[in-house]
């Protein structure tokens, strides 16, 4: 099944579960949209860290927070703004989309913002499974051109500064807030060659965040979600990783909130972390079961998660879903995240389109995506559905070599992820990836 299809099943399957509780992260204000007249204002549930390593918070914020005054001025002169691939590594039919721009950055300042962005990447694709599975990404830088340098509320919040996206921090009155202009963030997104997620980078190094849902969005926004985080602050790159969890792999947050008692549903969680089970054998994650796991505990059942204290169980002790302290996903959030990558991008992919036939002799060359670690790609050629095992793992046949003479076979290379990472079959599933051509 193509890529994109798959991920519409699975947007279809997850709609509202993880990107509507992006912890670590807020999910709401939307400062672009207006209210009408008399109408009431729209609030929803968010949840942020207000420092790094603190205790997450969980508050209720108007949808529509209005930004600190500042005379907003049209875009400097030559502000064109510029797009260009910081890691490309596939065709973006193939692969998973990420959008980075910076605001309070000025003209002069445009190659600080590209400095900045990758180094606040590469934090973020030093943890597990990114750092492996990097090669499913492009990453697309684009130059947002600020009038003034820094962003508003920055110190405090009387600061306001005339910057392309609108950034500032205390967003209806939280200091760790970090607000866009969601509107102009996607006008931005929409100038690189594709969108799955868009990265703002503010120009600060005061701690703060945030995170969009989907439906937060300007309406038509096809990316899954947008991340804020302070450029300057060496702890800020842990939000974003923590969003991608959430838009990827569709986990919920592991942690809990004193005073917030028993889960109030009787309906077991969808996302992959959480479950009503107490019984270790019985949870959906029973396959990794007393596995030493890399957040540093051993997997089974721990109470409290998705806010509650009791009556719902985690994975693990900790994990980067359930504290920023952490940096390491454990091994449910792992397979979870992979299951997402796929689920969006393809390991496979060939420039010989397999809509129109191919001669005998025609080459036929796939390229696979530049895994690393934790990966582990098998390439495994068929004729009519059975394999041809003298030409696994080539990654250029002709049908002549594959022992192919007449008309009207088909010819399919399939690349399958055997990572250890992944014990649950539906997920193996996932990871494999087929294209298909009939010679003529």
């Amino acid at each position: 099944m193509p890529h994109r299809a798959r991920a519409a099943l699975r947007r279809t399957a997850a709609a509202g579960i993880a990107l509507a509780a992006a912890a670590a992260l807020v999910v709401g204000a939307h400062p672009g949209s207006a209210q009408a007249a008399g109408a009431p204002l729209r609030a929803q549930r968010v949840e942020y860290f207000p420092g790094s390593g603190a205790e997450p918070r969980r508050v209720t914020v108007p949808v529509d927070t209005p930004a600190p005054t500042a005379r907003r001025r049209p875009a400097p002169a030559g502000a064109t703004p510029a797009v260009r691939p910081l890691g490309r590594t596939g065709p973006v039919t193939g692969r998973l989309d990420l959008v980075v721009m910076g605001d309070g950055y000025t003209a002069d300042e445009q190659g600080r913002f590209a400095a900045d962005a990758e180094e606040k990447l590469d934090a973020i694709f030093g943890i597990e499974p990114y750092r492996s599975y990097r090669g499913l990404f492009n990453v697309w830088l684009v130059n947002a051109v600020s009038h003034e340098s820094g962003v508003s509320g920055d110190p405090t919040a009387d600061v306001a500064k005339d910057t392309a996206l609108g950034a500032r921090f205390f967003c209806d009155d939280l200091e760790r807030l970090l607000c866009v202009d969601t509107d102009k963030v996607a006008d931005y997104a929409a100038l690189a060659p594709d969108a799955d997620i868009v990265f703002v980078l503010a120009n600060s190094a005061k701690y703060g965040g945030a995170g969009y849902s989907a439906g937060d969005l300007p309406p038509g926004s096809p990316f899954h979600g947008v991340a804020t985080m302070s450029s300057g602050n060496d702890r800020s790159y842990l939000i974003g990783a923590h969003e991608l969890g959430h838009s990827i792999g569709h986990l919920a947050d592991e942690y809990q909130y004193a005073g917030y008692g028993a889960y109030p549903s009787a309906d077991e969680p969808a996302e992959a972390n959480l479950t009503l089970l107490r019984d270790p054998g019985a949870t959906k994650w029973y396959r990794w079961l007393g596995a030493q796991d890399p957040t540093g505990s051993v997997v089974g059942t721990y109470e409290g998660g998705g806010y509650y204290e009791t009556g719902i169980y985690r994975p693990t002790e900790t994990s980067i879903m359930r504290s920023l302290t952490s940096t390491e996903f454990n091994v449910v959030g792992r397979e979870a995240m992979i299951a997402g990558f796929y689920a969006d991008a393809d390991a496979l992919t060939s420039s010989v389109p397999t809509s129109r036939p191919v001669g005998k002799g025609r080459r036929i060359s796939v390229r696979l995506a530049p895994l690393t670690g934790l990966a582990d790609l098998e390439l495994t050629w068929y004729v009519d559905g059975r394999p041809v095992p003298w030409a696994t793992g080539d990654l250029s046949v002709t049908p002549h070599g594959l022992g192919v003479h007449g008309r009207g076979h088909e010819i399919t290379a399939t690349v399958t992820d055997r990572t250890t990472a992944v014990r649950d079959p539906a997920v193996r599933a996932l990871t494999s990836d087929s294209l298909t051509w009939t010679v003529r």
